[in-house]
């Protein structure tokens, strides 16, 4: 069947560039997700630990609750340039 072969060969580069525009759109989505995640300081705690264990391999890092309790009284002690 000629007439198949000529509709496949038509529609492989679209559905190729659509393939391409999906991953491209995919990958802004993960790269917007992680920007907002480190604005809003959602991996604050999962990068504290990061750092622990590569920088202080002998040290005991702090629970969850305690880093949050020092990071928001370092915040008060020092207020930078945030809004409230």
């Amino acid at each position: 069947m000629p007439g198949t072969t000529d509709a496949r060969a038509t529609r492989a580069p679209v559905r190729d560039a659509a393939r391409g525009i999906a991953r491209a759109a995919s990958a802004a989505g993960r790269h917007l997700r992680w920007y907002v995640r480190q604005v809003m300081g959602d991996d604050a705690y999962r990068t504290y630990l990061t750092h622990e264990r590569s920088a202080h391999p002998g040290r005991e890092p702090m629970g969850e609750r305690e880093f949050w309790r020092e990071h928001y009284a370092e915040q008060d002690r020092n207020p930078g340039s945030r809004c409230c």
